[in-house]
């Protein structure tokens, strides 16, 4: 209904527009558009929302004031519903202290009727709801479960209404078994800093900007408050970048590898000071190195007889740090003296190792 034309102020839902120009459908400019004609309108100050009515405005003024009244009234129809969440909870908190008092007052009576006669068997005490039987368990356990995986907090922002909801759409089908993706938010248009904001409201949260970019004032904010601000245009390269983001925040398994070998070639008896004795086992160094800083693991027939620390390694007689394949070496071990001629050592590191998304 009505005439729109270049210069008219427009407001639409939680944004307005000075049209700057206007555009058909095969991109030729125009002056002005009646009913049931398709332009694109440049000039917005933010990019509203796919469904919103479009109305005009008598001044700028006019325009700054409907937007910022329905902006107060979406905080105070959001903050009316967390005040019934609120008394709806202490509802509940009331109603379960009544029944648990009235529960009480019930026992007392009934052990008063038991020491005076009235009755012949003693009360069983009311069990207090502890919220740890029944299904309260299962659902306590799968908030446990939920909690204890890593969550990547993201707020999605791009060119098109269509765009957003398959970004989101994808990033939530990403594995999610040892961490997962939390959409905190999505919109239409540029990064701007309450997008910052929001991202920021979680730990290490992201924006994630499809077709869309972020000005220099929200990069300075993303880059105050810690969030990375991630740009795309292709969707296989946003999935994967997200997929490296999440395994870049889950800790690197270690995994136990052989550095070293030695073969004992013959154990020596030797005499410590106040007359104390040892086993040494004379060894040649067959692979790797075994080093005294590592732990080191004996085998005897494939079985593992002990695993611990190296108390000293020499060679002849001098302390080493190292031995290196085709060294010859003298092993002792504090805790373990059970060491025979065939016997073999093994030096044993640990090695990181990048977990893999399930």
């Amino acid at each position: 209904r009505g005439t729109l034309k270049v210069g008219d102020i427009i407001v639409a839902g939680a944004t307005w527009c000075k049209v700057r120009g206007m555009s058909d459908d095969r991109g030729r400019a125009v002056e002005s558009a009646g009913p049931a004609t398709a332009v694109k309108v440049m000039g917005w100050k933010d990019i509203p929302q796919a469904g919103d009515m479009a109305l005009q405005a008598a001044s700028e003024a006019q325009a700054k004031e409907v937007v910022g009244n329905r902006a107060e009234k979406r905080k105070n129809k959001a903050r009316l519903a967390s005040l019934e969440a609120m008394n709806e909870k202490r509802r509940e908190v009331h109603v379960r202290e009544d029944g648990e008092r009235a529960g009480e007052k019930a026992y007392q009576t009934a052990v008063w009727e038991y020491h005076n006669g009235l009755r012949t068997t003693y009360p069983e005490k009311p069990a207090r709801p502890t919220g740890e039987s029944g299904s309260g368990v299962a659902e306590k356990s799968a908030a446990k479960g939920e909690d204890e995986i890593p969550v990547v907090p993201i707020v999605i922002k791009g060119d098109v209404s269509g765009t957003v909801e398959a970004v989101s759409a994808a990033l939530k089908k990403l594995p999610s078994k040892k961490i997962r993706v939390s959409v905190l938010s999505v919109g239409v248009g540029p990064v701007s800093e309450s997008d910052v904001a929001m991202a920021g409201s979680g730990e290490q949260g992201v924006v994630v900007a499809f077709n869309v970019k972020a000005d220099k004032k929200t990069q300075s904010a993303a880059k105050r408050a810690g969030v990375q601000i991630m740009t795309f245009r292709i969707i296989y390269k946003l999935l994967e970048e997200v997929e490296q983001l999440m395994l870049a925040r889950l800790p690197p398994l270690l995994v136990e590898e052989v550095l070293g070998e030695a073969v004992v070639q013959e154990v020596f008896e030797i005499t410590l000071k106040g007359n104390k004795t040892t086993n040494v086992a004379g060894s040649r160094v067959v692979s790797g190195a075994v080093a005294r800083a590592r732990k080191a693991r004996v085998l005897r027939d494939g079985k593992e007889l002990f695993m611990g620390d190296i108390s000293s390694l020499k060679n002849v007689k001098n302390d080493i740090a190292e031995a290196t394949k085709g060294q010859e070496c003298g092993i002792s071990f504090a805790s373990f003296e059970g060491l025979r001629a065939g016997d073999v050592v093994q030096s044993v590191g640990l090695r990181e190792v990048p977990q893999k998304l399930e």
